[in-house]
């Protein structure tokens, strides 16, 4: 079964870019990428540009509405996500465990929903 981990850490928290720390990290990511790979359960994957980057789409009545930034204000924001193949929700509770911004943020781990091939 294919999982979604969603990973969620606090934008303001992150490492400044070209520091050690954000070097370290981005280490630790390359490195837990690639024994997904290796292992055989990565499907997809990707990391996302911060929220401030993020734009909101609504439809109502008819007419479509933006807004700048997330729908709503959270304590941690969607910073990526990795999609995973594992035998059952244990083994990607596992998988999910090992995500470096487990230890700062939260993982959720999500199973996504199967459509039958037509």
């Amino acid at each position: 079964m294919r999982y979604m981990c969603l990973i969620y850490a606090d934008e303001a928290g992150m490492p400044a870019q070209g520091s050690p720390e954000v070097e370290t990290l981005m280490g630790e990511y390359y490195a837990y990428s690639e024994a997904v790979n290796k292992s055989g359960v990565f499907k997809g994957g990707d990391a996302l540009l911060p929220t401030a980057t993020a734009t909101t789409v609504r439809v109502r009545d008819g007419k479509t509405m933006t807004t700048d930034g997330p729908f709503a204000e959270t304590k941690e924001q969607l910073g990526g996500f990795y999609i995973l193949d594992c035998k059952d929700l244990d083994e990607a509770i596992a998988w999910a465990a090992k995500i470096p911004d487990a230890r700062r943020g939260s993982i959720e781990v999500r199973p996504l929903w199967e459509f039958p091939q037509t």
